[in-house]
Protein backbone atom coordinates (compact mmCIF):
# COMPACT_ATOMS: atom_id res chain seq x y z
CA UNK A 1 0.00 0.00 0.00
CA UNK A 2 1.37 3.44 -0.90
CA UNK A 3 0.40 6.55 0.99
CA UNK A 4 -1.25 8.89 -1.52
CA UNK A 5 0.37 11.86 0.22
CA UNK A 6 4.03 11.11 -0.50
CA UNK A 7 7.14 13.17 -1.02
CA UNK A 8 6.26 13.24 -4.71
CA UNK A 9 4.18 16.28 -3.83
CA UNK A 10 7.43 18.18 -3.21
CA UNK A 11 10.08 19.12 -5.71
CA UNK A 12 13.05 16.85 -4.97
CA UNK A 13 16.12 17.55 -7.02
CA UNK A 14 19.11 15.21 -7.02
CA UNK A 15 21.75 15.87 -4.40
CA UNK A 16 25.42 15.16 -3.86
CA UNK A 17 26.85 15.06 -0.36
CA UNK A 18 29.93 17.16 0.30
CA UNK A 19 30.57 15.90 3.82
CA UNK A 20 29.26 13.70 6.64
CA UNK A 21 30.32 14.36 10.23
CA UNK A 22 29.85 12.31 13.41
CA UNK A 23 29.61 13.75 16.93
CA UNK A 24 29.82 11.54 20.01
CA UNK A 25 28.22 12.92 23.17
CA UNK A 26 27.80 11.32 26.59
CA UNK A 27 25.84 12.50 29.61
CA UNK A 28 26.71 10.87 32.97
CA UNK A 29 23.40 9.84 34.51
CA UNK A 30 22.40 10.76 38.04
CA UNK A 31 20.17 7.70 38.41
CA UNK A 32 21.27 4.52 36.56
CA UNK A 33 18.77 3.11 34.06
CA UNK A 34 17.98 -0.54 34.76
CA UNK A 35 16.99 -3.20 32.24
CA UNK A 36 16.93 -6.98 32.38
CA UNK A 37 20.13 -7.12 30.29
CA UNK A 38 22.18 -4.49 32.13
CA UNK A 39 22.39 -1.09 33.80
CA UNK A 40 23.15 2.13 31.96
CA UNK A 41 25.49 4.48 33.83
CA UNK A 42 25.67 7.06 31.08
CA UNK A 43 23.57 8.17 28.12
CA UNK A 44 25.62 8.26 24.93
CA UNK A 45 24.49 9.83 21.67
CA UNK A 46 25.95 9.72 18.17
CA UNK A 47 24.68 12.56 16.02
CA UNK A 48 25.21 12.74 12.26
CA UNK A 49 25.44 15.93 10.23
CA UNK A 50 25.23 15.80 6.44
CA UNK A 51 25.78 18.67 4.04
CA UNK A 52 25.27 18.65 0.30
CA UNK A 53 27.23 20.53 -2.33
CA UNK A 54 24.62 23.31 -2.29
CA UNK A 55 25.11 23.87 1.44
CA UNK A 56 21.88 22.21 2.62
CA UNK A 57 22.27 20.54 6.02
CA UNK A 58 20.48 17.70 7.81
CA UNK A 59 20.83 15.89 11.13
CA UNK A 60 20.39 12.25 12.09
CA UNK A 61 21.14 9.94 15.00
CA UNK A 62 22.73 6.49 15.20
CA UNK A 63 21.49 4.03 17.84
CA UNK A 64 24.18 3.47 20.48
CA UNK A 65 22.50 3.56 23.88
CA UNK A 66 24.03 0.41 25.43
CA UNK A 67 26.79 -0.44 25.98
CA UNK A 68 27.95 3.16 25.89
CA UNK A 69 31.32 2.34 24.31
CA UNK A 70 29.44 1.51 21.10
CA UNK A 71 29.08 5.21 20.28
CA UNK A 72 32.76 5.67 19.44
CA UNK A 73 32.84 2.40 17.53
CA UNK A 74 29.91 3.38 15.35
CA UNK A 75 31.40 6.82 14.79
CA UNK A 76 34.55 5.18 13.41
CA UNK A 77 32.46 2.89 11.20
CA UNK A 78 30.69 5.95 9.84
CA UNK A 79 33.89 7.88 9.20
CA UNK A 80 36.00 5.06 7.74
CA UNK A 81 33.49 2.72 6.07
CA UNK A 82 30.15 4.26 5.17
CA UNK A 83 30.81 7.97 4.61
CA UNK A 84 33.47 7.30 1.92
CA UNK A 85 30.88 5.29 -0.01
CA UNK A 86 28.43 8.18 -0.34
CA UNK A 87 30.32 11.48 -0.19
CA UNK A 88 30.63 12.83 -3.72
CA UNK A 89 28.05 10.44 -5.17
CA UNK A 90 24.93 11.88 -6.85
CA UNK A 91 21.58 10.53 -5.63
CA UNK A 92 18.06 11.10 -6.86
CA UNK A 93 16.53 10.46 -3.42
CA UNK A 94 17.23 9.40 0.15
CA UNK A 95 15.91 5.95 -0.76
CA UNK A 96 18.54 5.66 -3.50
CA UNK A 97 21.32 6.54 -1.06
CA UNK A 98 19.96 4.05 1.49
CA UNK A 99 19.85 1.28 -1.12
CA UNK A 100 23.41 2.08 -2.23
CA UNK A 101 24.81 2.09 1.33
CA UNK A 102 23.01 -1.14 2.16
CA UNK A 103 24.16 -2.96 -0.98
CA UNK A 104 27.78 -1.85 -0.69
CA UNK A 105 28.08 -2.98 2.95
CA UNK A 106 26.03 -6.20 2.79
CA UNK A 107 28.99 -8.57 2.46
CA UNK A 108 31.13 -6.57 4.87
CA UNK A 109 28.41 -6.80 7.52
CA UNK A 110 28.55 -10.59 7.27
CA UNK A 111 32.34 -10.77 7.03
CA UNK A 112 32.89 -8.51 10.03
CA UNK A 113 30.08 -9.98 12.11
CA UNK A 114 28.63 -6.50 12.57
CA UNK A 115 25.31 -6.31 10.74
CA UNK A 116 23.78 -4.33 13.61
CA UNK A 117 26.34 -1.52 13.95
CA UNK A 118 26.64 -1.08 10.19
CA UNK A 119 22.86 -0.97 9.78
CA UNK A 120 22.66 1.59 12.58
CA UNK A 121 25.22 3.85 10.92
CA UNK A 122 23.31 3.68 7.64
CA UNK A 123 20.07 4.43 9.49
CA UNK A 124 21.52 7.54 11.11
CA UNK A 125 22.77 8.87 7.78
CA UNK A 126 19.39 8.17 6.21
CA UNK A 127 17.61 10.17 8.94
CA UNK A 128 19.93 13.09 8.26
CA UNK A 129 19.15 12.92 4.54
CA UNK A 130 15.41 13.11 5.14
CA UNK A 131 15.90 16.05 7.49
CA UNK A 132 18.02 17.76 4.83
CA UNK A 133 15.51 17.15 2.04
CA UNK A 134 12.52 18.39 4.04
CA UNK A 135 14.53 21.46 5.11
CA UNK A 136 15.31 22.14 1.44
CA UNK A 137 11.59 21.91 0.69
CA UNK A 138 10.87 24.33 3.54
CA UNK A 139 8.34 22.06 5.26
CA UNK A 140 8.33 19.96 8.45
CA UNK A 141 9.36 16.36 7.98
CA UNK A 142 5.92 15.05 9.02
CA UNK A 143 4.35 17.05 6.18
CA UNK A 144 7.12 16.14 3.72
CA UNK A 145 6.29 12.48 4.43
CA UNK A 146 2.62 12.99 3.63
CA UNK A 147 1.15 13.73 7.06
CA UNK A 148 -1.82 16.01 7.59
CA UNK A 149 -1.52 16.63 11.35
CA UNK A 150 1.40 17.31 13.68
CA UNK A 151 -0.35 15.92 16.77
CA UNK A 152 0.76 12.52 18.09
CA UNK A 153 0.00 10.35 21.09
CA UNK A 154 2.90 9.55 23.40
CA UNK A 155 3.73 7.28 26.32
CA UNK A 156 6.35 7.27 29.07
CA UNK A 157 8.74 4.32 28.85
CA UNK A 158 11.88 3.02 30.57
CA UNK A 159 10.20 3.06 33.99
CA UNK A 160 12.69 1.51 36.41
CA UNK A 161 11.75 -1.23 38.90
CA UNK A 162 12.61 0.92 41.95
CA UNK A 163 9.34 2.48 43.16
CA UNK A 164 7.91 2.68 39.63
CA UNK A 165 4.65 4.08 40.96
CA UNK A 166 6.45 7.31 41.84
CA UNK A 167 7.66 7.71 38.26
CA UNK A 168 4.22 6.94 36.86
CA UNK A 169 2.53 9.53 39.04
CA UNK A 170 5.19 12.13 38.27
CA UNK A 171 4.84 11.55 34.54
CA UNK A 172 1.07 11.64 34.84
CA UNK A 173 1.39 15.08 36.39
CA UNK A 174 3.45 16.11 33.32
CA UNK A 175 0.57 15.12 31.02
CA UNK A 176 1.30 11.48 30.12
CA UNK A 177 -1.60 9.06 30.00
CA UNK A 178 0.17 5.81 29.05
CA UNK A 179 3.14 4.14 30.75
CA UNK A 180 5.51 1.25 30.02
CA UNK A 181 7.03 -0.53 33.00
CA UNK A 182 10.26 -2.52 32.87
CA UNK A 183 9.92 -6.14 34.00
CA UNK A 184 12.31 -9.09 33.94
CA UNK A 185 13.82 -8.61 37.40
CA UNK A 186 12.45 -11.76 39.04
CA UNK A 187 8.90 -13.02 39.40
CA UNK A 188 8.22 -11.66 42.87
CA UNK A 189 9.57 -8.20 42.16
CA UNK A 190 7.87 -7.94 38.77
CA UNK A 191 4.46 -8.93 40.10
CA UNK A 192 4.73 -6.60 43.08
CA UNK A 193 5.62 -3.69 40.81
CA UNK A 194 2.87 -4.38 38.27
CA UNK A 195 0.31 -4.80 41.03
CA UNK A 196 1.33 -1.55 42.70
CA UNK A 197 1.43 0.49 39.48
CA UNK A 198 -1.90 -0.93 38.33
CA UNK A 199 -3.50 0.00 41.65
CA UNK A 200 -2.13 3.56 41.53
CA UNK A 201 -2.75 4.17 37.83
CA UNK A 202 -5.45 6.80 37.28
CA UNK A 203 -8.59 5.52 35.61
CA UNK A 204 -8.52 5.51 31.81
CA UNK A 205 -4.73 5.38 31.56
CA UNK A 206 -2.80 2.63 29.75
CA UNK A 207 -0.18 0.28 31.17
CA UNK A 208 2.31 -1.67 29.03
CA UNK A 209 5.10 -4.03 30.08
CA UNK A 210 8.58 -4.47 28.59
CA UNK A 211 10.67 -7.56 29.44
CA UNK A 212 13.66 -6.75 27.21
CA UNK A 213 14.02 -10.41 26.10
CA UNK A 214 14.28 -11.60 29.72
CA UNK A 215 12.60 -15.02 29.57
CA UNK A 216 12.62 -18.37 27.86
CA UNK A 217 9.30 -19.73 26.58
CA UNK A 218 8.29 -21.38 29.85
CA UNK A 219 9.14 -18.27 31.84
CA UNK A 220 7.27 -16.01 29.43
CA UNK A 221 4.19 -18.24 29.56
CA UNK A 222 4.26 -18.23 33.36
CA UNK A 223 4.71 -14.48 33.66
CA UNK A 224 2.08 -13.72 31.03
CA UNK A 225 -0.43 -15.79 32.97
CA UNK A 226 0.35 -13.76 36.10
CA UNK A 227 0.10 -10.43 34.28
CA UNK A 228 -3.18 -11.24 32.56
CA UNK A 229 -5.34 -10.04 35.44
CA UNK A 230 -3.90 -6.54 35.06
CA UNK A 231 -4.84 -6.38 31.35
CA UNK A 232 -1.72 -4.62 30.05
CA UNK A 233 -2.09 -3.17 26.55
CA UNK A 234 0.95 -5.15 25.43
CA UNK A 235 3.84 -7.31 26.64
CA UNK A 236 7.04 -6.30 24.84
CA UNK A 237 9.86 -8.68 23.96
CA UNK A 238 8.97 -11.45 26.42
CA UNK A 239 11.25 -13.74 24.39
CA UNK A 240 14.62 -13.23 22.81
CA UNK A 241 14.31 -11.64 19.38
CA UNK A 242 16.13 -14.59 17.79
CA UNK A 243 13.85 -17.30 19.16
CA UNK A 244 11.96 -19.45 16.62
CA UNK A 245 8.61 -18.16 15.43
CA UNK A 246 7.08 -21.35 16.79
CA UNK A 247 7.84 -20.15 20.33
CA UNK A 248 6.29 -16.74 19.67
CA UNK A 249 3.25 -18.51 18.23
CA UNK A 250 2.91 -20.74 21.29
CA UNK A 251 3.06 -17.76 23.61
CA UNK A 252 0.62 -15.72 21.53
CA UNK A 253 -1.84 -18.62 21.54
CA UNK A 254 -1.66 -19.02 25.31
CA UNK A 255 -2.09 -15.43 26.46
CA UNK A 256 -4.70 -12.77 25.90
CA UNK A 257 -2.08 -10.03 26.27
CA UNK A 258 -1.05 -8.57 22.89
CA UNK A 259 2.62 -9.22 22.14
CA UNK A 260 4.93 -6.46 20.92
CA UNK A 261 8.39 -6.51 19.32
CA UNK A 262 10.40 -5.19 16.41
CA UNK A 263 13.22 -3.01 17.73
CA UNK A 264 15.73 -5.84 17.24
CA UNK A 265 14.67 -6.95 13.77
CA UNK A 266 17.06 -6.12 10.93
CA UNK A 267 15.86 -5.98 7.34
CA UNK A 268 12.55 -5.90 5.52
CA UNK A 269 12.52 -9.71 5.18
CA UNK A 270 12.71 -10.12 8.96
CA UNK A 271 9.78 -7.75 9.42
CA UNK A 272 7.80 -9.44 6.66
CA UNK A 273 8.29 -12.82 8.30
CA UNK A 274 7.25 -11.56 11.71
CA UNK A 275 4.23 -9.67 10.36
CA UNK A 276 3.08 -12.70 8.37
CA UNK A 277 3.41 -14.94 11.44
CA UNK A 278 0.51 -13.05 13.08
CA UNK A 279 2.20 -13.50 16.47
CA UNK A 280 2.48 -9.76 17.18
CA UNK A 281 -0.29 -7.24 17.64
CA UNK A 282 2.11 -4.31 18.06
CA UNK A 283 5.11 -3.89 15.73
CA UNK A 284 7.90 -1.54 16.81
CA UNK A 285 10.62 -0.80 14.24
CA UNK A 286 13.38 1.46 15.55
CA UNK A 287 14.45 3.73 12.70
CA UNK A 288 17.82 4.52 14.34
CA UNK A 289 18.68 0.79 14.66
CA UNK A 290 17.71 -0.32 11.17
CA UNK A 291 16.26 1.27 8.08
CA UNK A 292 16.10 4.94 8.91
CA UNK A 293 13.04 6.36 7.19
CA UNK A 294 13.78 4.86 3.77
CA UNK A 295 13.74 1.30 5.08
CA UNK A 296 10.95 1.74 7.61
CA UNK A 297 8.35 3.44 5.39
CA UNK A 298 7.43 0.26 3.45
CA UNK A 299 7.52 -1.74 6.69
CA UNK A 300 5.03 0.66 8.27
CA UNK A 301 2.76 0.30 5.27
CA UNK A 302 2.90 -3.50 5.68
CA UNK A 303 2.07 -3.21 9.38
CA UNK A 304 -1.05 -1.25 8.54
CA UNK A 305 -1.99 -3.58 5.69
CA UNK A 306 -1.86 -6.49 8.14
CA UNK A 307 -4.17 -4.69 10.55
CA UNK A 308 -1.51 -4.42 13.25
CA UNK A 309 -0.60 -1.55 15.54
CA UNK A 310 2.48 0.53 14.66
CA UNK A 311 4.30 2.11 17.59
CA UNK A 312 7.87 3.24 16.82
CA UNK A 313 10.54 2.18 19.29
CA UNK A 314 13.17 4.67 20.34
CA UNK A 315 15.59 5.15 23.21
CA UNK A 316 18.32 7.73 22.73
CA UNK A 317 18.82 11.46 22.24
CA UNK A 318 16.47 14.01 20.77
CA UNK A 319 17.26 13.87 17.04
CA UNK A 320 16.19 10.25 16.68
CA UNK A 321 13.30 10.97 19.03
CA UNK A 322 12.03 13.72 16.76
CA UNK A 323 12.49 11.61 13.64
CA UNK A 324 10.38 8.87 15.26
CA UNK A 325 7.75 11.45 16.15
CA UNK A 326 7.59 12.86 12.63
CA UNK A 327 7.26 9.47 10.96
CA UNK A 328 4.48 8.55 13.40
CA UNK A 329 2.67 11.81 12.63
CA UNK A 330 3.02 11.13 8.91
CA UNK A 331 2.32 7.40 8.74
CA UNK A 332 0.77 6.41 12.05
CA UNK A 333 -2.84 5.38 12.46
CA UNK A 334 -5.26 5.19 15.36
CA UNK A 335 -3.60 3.48 18.29
CA UNK A 336 -0.06 4.49 17.37
CA UNK A 337 1.98 6.03 20.18
CA UNK A 338 5.47 7.50 20.47
CA UNK A 339 7.79 6.13 23.14
CA UNK A 340 9.49 8.79 25.29
CA UNK A 341 11.99 7.66 27.91
CA UNK A 342 10.90 8.65 31.41
CA UNK A 343 14.48 8.82 32.66
CA UNK A 344 16.34 12.12 32.78
CA UNK A 345 18.40 12.78 29.66
CA UNK A 346 19.25 16.40 28.80
CA UNK A 347 20.55 15.30 25.38
CA UNK A 348 16.99 14.26 24.58
CA UNK A 349 15.35 17.30 26.18
CA UNK A 350 17.63 19.85 24.49
CA UNK A 351 17.23 18.26 21.06
CA UNK A 352 13.47 17.65 21.09
CA UNK A 353 11.87 20.76 22.60
CA UNK A 354 8.60 20.11 20.76
CA UNK A 355 8.14 17.00 22.90
CA UNK A 356 8.61 18.84 26.17
CA UNK A 357 4.96 19.85 26.46
CA UNK A 358 2.60 16.88 26.83
CA UNK A 359 -1.11 17.62 27.14
CA UNK A 360 -3.49 14.76 27.93
CA UNK A 361 -1.12 12.24 26.40
CA UNK A 362 -0.46 14.19 23.20
CA UNK A 363 2.36 16.29 21.76
CA UNK A 364 2.44 18.77 18.88
CA UNK A 365 5.44 18.89 16.54
CA UNK A 366 4.97 22.30 14.96
CA UNK A 367 5.67 23.62 11.48
CA UNK A 368 9.40 24.33 11.47
CA UNK A 369 11.21 22.88 8.46
CA UNK A 370 12.75 19.43 8.71
CA UNK A 371 12.94 18.02 12.21
CA UNK A 372 12.58 21.52 13.58
CA UNK A 373 15.81 21.51 15.58
CA UNK A 374 19.35 22.71 14.86
CA UNK A 375 21.82 20.98 17.22
CA UNK A 376 24.44 23.20 18.83
CA UNK A 377 27.35 20.83 19.45
CA UNK A 378 29.21 23.25 21.73
CA UNK A 379 26.11 23.67 23.89
CA UNK A 380 25.54 19.92 24.01
CA UNK A 381 29.13 19.28 25.03
CA UNK A 382 28.70 21.82 27.79
CA UNK A 383 25.59 19.97 28.98
CA UNK A 384 27.71 16.81 29.13
CA UNK A 385 30.36 18.57 31.16
CA UNK A 386 32.90 18.63 28.32
CA UNK A 387 34.92 21.80 27.88
CA UNK A 388 36.11 22.18 24.30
Amino acid sequence: MTNPNTTQAWSIKPFTLARIEAYVLRWPVKRPVQTSFGTMHDRPALLVRVEDTDGAVGWGEVWCNFPGCGAEHRARLLETVVAPLVVGQPYASAQAAFAHMSARTAVLAIQSGEPGPIAQVIAGIDLALWDMLSRRAGVPLWQFLGGVSDVIRVYASGINPDRPEDTVLAKHAEGYRAFKLKVGFGEERDLANVRTVHARLPSGNELMLDANQAWDLAGAQRMASHFSEFAPRWLEEPLRADRPLSEWAQLAAQTDIPLAAGENLIGSDAFETMINSRTLKVVQPDLAKWGGISGCLPVIDRIHEAGLRYCPHFLGAGVGQLASAHILAARGQAGGMLEIDANENPLRAALSPALGAIVEGEAQLGNAAGLGVQPDIAQLRDICGVRS
